[in-house]
């Protein structure tokens, strides 16, 4: 690995996506596989409309228990952009945020039941009124 703190440590070498399952799929050049829920990689969006411009500023996005993923499209050699029907794409999943994610997926989605649950907010979408 190059001292550029831009080149990632791992790259993938396969990216699909499991459409009945709603799970994007990464094997990485290390044969490490990653599976990352649509739902968890919607909520968890890089993009600044979710994350802010500080980590005060992250928004708790909620029901999209359902949400999948219509298109997939490479970014250079460092990131992905994914498009949900729900319409939000302005995230880029760079490989470093990737692997990051899939090194604390577990708790990161810990995280995110915990701060629905405090604000009274699901992962269903709202049901319709009568």
């Amino acid at each position: 690995m190059s001292g550029d703190s831009f080149t990632p440590r791992h790259t993938p070498v396969e990216i699909n996506y499991l459409r009945d399952e709603r799970v994007l799929e990464i094997v990485w050049d290390d044969r490490v596989t990653s599976h990352f829920a649509a739902e968890l990689l919607r909520v968890e969006s890089p993009s600044a409309e979710v994350q802010g411009h500080h980590p005060s500023e992250k928004k708790i996005i909620s029901s999209r228990r359902h949400v999948g993923i219509i298109d997939i499209n490479p970014v250079g050699n460092y990131a992905i952009r994914i498009a949900f029907d729900d319409l939000h794409d302005s995230g880029l999943y760079s490989w470093h945020f990737l692997r990051d994610l899939h090194e604390r997926q577990d708790q990161v989605w810990q995280d995110y039941l915990v701060a629905l649950a405090a604000r009274g907010l699901s992962r269903d979408p709202a049901k319709p009124r009568p």
